[in-house]
């Protein structure tokens, strides 16, 4: 599968070269290529290699600049200040590169694969069995959902890891409560046989955990009887494994519908909870404690750290399995880290997680790298993300200072959003399902773009106003971008895009074609440092760049030759593809009419 060589690589090999037979002794130098306010590009690496050396900057500058070959590709090239280079890059090479990057067969944009792609597991989008999802899980499931599209578009083979909270001691509780009250969940019972949406389903379980909690907290026999179940689910009792598949299934059905909603893809074998490792957890901690990895402390099977210690100044451990015999988040965890390098042969473990768990992961991947789960050829990190904040800067609440509920985050950004596709309609001459359908689509894209435009680890404040602005850095400006070009295209009649190298390039294009050209690069530079950040800030910069074209280069006009319109359709073409995908690979989609 060809890709397309960007036009940065080309400058970079061609000063290389110049480098090279400039100063023979650097033949791995770095020309420091940018790209620059004051030229196409610049070059900053030559004040380091003179002073290397000995030599003076603008006259090693001078002689790399003798060396340059130009014309085809390099249209300009001088020496600036002490020693840098400023160089301009010919249209013809602008617009043959494009032209490469449109009509790429493998659909691909010239987007290259990674030189060295191997196997990731993302741990990512992790709710809880019988218990709603609120705002918490939403960064998780959408920056993992992006990291999971860029890997797979560049090549890696990933995993996908749902890590879900499927077992414990408040299980105990709701099966106990379940068994003796064995009708609370079947809807049947109460003369309803139409299917249970996802909705409907979380009801059941919030009503029944809620009845199941009264029970506990007021009636001794029964708190007594459900620490008993506690102890035969994890015996694999079959009686209890079936009560507790039944709000397993039950809370995947809510699940389903709320990812749904998220327009996110989740299947059932990539959903792997706490559960998934049980038979595991024994042999991990004899493994720990054989290894002396892991020692026993006041009863309890403990991992210490010398730069890990409480207020008080003594050690705090790494709890693998407690005093009474139960086993801690630790040792599912460690388990897992088994599972996945030793079974799915992961050369990189990724986890989506809240920043506040940054030192339990710490710990589990040093505990993993001291037992040997974990080596040089084996990377485990934890992808950590801030929290969502309301607008006054504080964790994002409901009036009544309860944790707002996801799925209501989303109804109300798409109602939203709706309200926004609406005002427009007319214009455009939608119809009624295509409001609702591109409401929903701006409306979940607006509050995905809003988490992915910000670095993962930084908090942001929630601000639906801002979300579904048509002006400033949202989705919903890039969404219009899109459709404004498929617009263009319509009313393009018989005029195709098509690629005229011979023409010269307003300001405008040039601009527009430069920076559709990192497209490429920027993705591999996106994918190694699972930054989906960058790629919304580059799409922005992308529908900006547009915007400046817009008004100063007019597509279709009677006043310009047909080459010109055949070159600019090619080029705003070219600029929705790139947006399509790159919109795509965030999770986010783009209506062809808004």
């Amino acid at each position: 599968m060809a890709s397309v060589t960007s036009l940065t690589a080309h400058v970079h090999q061609r000063l290389s070269d110049a480098l090279t037979a400039a100063l023979p002794e650097t033949a791995t130098a770095d020309p420091l290529l940018r790209r620059s306010d004051r030229a196409d590009f610049q070059a900053n690496g030559i004040l380091a290699l003179a002073k290397k050396a000995k030599a003076n900057p603008r006259d090693l500058a001078t002689q790399v600049v003798d060396r340059v070959v130009k014309g085809d590709l390099i249209e300009d090239i001088e020496v600036s200040g002490p020693g840098f280079l400023n160089i301009t890059i010919t249209d013809r090479a602008i617009t043959e590169t494009l032209a490469a990057r449109a009509t790429d067969p493998a659909g691909r944009l010239g987007v290259p694969f990674t030189d060295h792609p191997g196997t990731t597991v993302i741990d990512y989008a992790q709710p809880n069995v019988a218990k709603e999802m609120h705002v918490g899980h939403l960064r998780s499931a959408v920056i993992g959902d992006a990291v999971v599209q860029i890997l797979e578009f560049v090549g890696e083979t990933v995993v996908r890891r749902h890590h879900i909270g499927d077992w414990g001691t408040q299980f105990g509780m709701l099966i106990q409560y379940l068994d003796e009250h064995p009708h609370e969940l079947d809807r049947e019972a109460a003369g309803d046989d139409t299917a249970e949406t996802g909705e409907e389903a979380m009801s059941n379980l919030n009503r029944l955990y809620k009845a199941a909690r009264t029970h506990f907290d007021s009636d001794e026999e029964f708190k007594t009887r459900a620490r008993r179940r506690v102890v035969d689910l994890q015996a694999g009792d079959p009686h209890t494994l079936a009560i507790w598949q039944r709000f397993v299934d039950e809370s995947k059905v809510y699940f389903f519908s709320v990812f749904e909603k998220l327009d996110m893809e989740i299947r059932d074998a990539d959903i792997v909870g706490e559960s998934g490792y049980n038979d595991m957890l024994d042999e991990t901690c004899r493994l720990l404690e054989e290894s002396g990895v892991a020692v026993r402390s006041e009863g309890a099977l403990c991992v210490f750290f010398d730069d890990v210690k409480g207020p008080d100044g003594n050690p705090v451990p790494l709890i693998v399995k407690k005093s009474d015999g139960g086993y801690g988040y630790a040792a599912t965890d460690l388990s897992a880290i088994r599972n996945r390098v030793f079974d799915l042969k992961a050369d990189t473990l990724v986890y989506v997680v809240d920043a506040r768990q940054s030192l339990h992961f710490k710990m589990v991947f040093e505990t993993a790298r001291r037992a040997g789960w974990l080596s040089g050829e084996t990377k485990a990190q934890q992808l950590a993300f801030g929290t969502v904040l309301g607008k006054d800067g504080k964790p994002f609440k409901t009036r009544e200072g309860e944790t707002v509920r996801l799925v209501d985050l989303l109804d109300e950004a798409i109602d939203r959003a709706t309200t926004v596709v609406r005002e427009k309609a007319e214009k455009v001459g939608l119809t009624e399902e295509e409001i609702v359908e591109n409401g929903r689509f701006v409306g979940v894209g607006a509050v995905k773009y809003a988490d992915l435009s910000t670095s993962a680890v930084r908090d942001y404040k929630f601000d639906l106003d801002q979300m579904v602005s048509l002006n400033g850095d949202t989705s919903v400006y890039l969404q219009y971008a899109y459709a404004r070009i498929q617009s263009i295209l319509r009313k393009a009649g018989d005029a195709r895009p098509l690629a005229h190298p011979e023409l010269a390039l307003a300001p405008a294009e040039r601009a527009l074609g430069l920076h559709l050209d990192q497209f490429g690069e920027l993705l591999l530079d996106v994918a190694a440092g699972y930054e989906p950040h960058k790629l919304a800030s580059y799409l922005y910069q992308l529908a900006s760049h547009l915007t400046t074209f817009y008004d100063q280069c007019q597509v279709l006009s009677d006043a310009n030759p047909k080459e010109v319109v055949e070159n600019r359709l090619l080029l705003v073409d070219l600029t929705a593809r790139t947006l399509h995908q790159g919109m795509a690979l965030l999770g986010i989609r783009t209506p062809g009419r808004l």
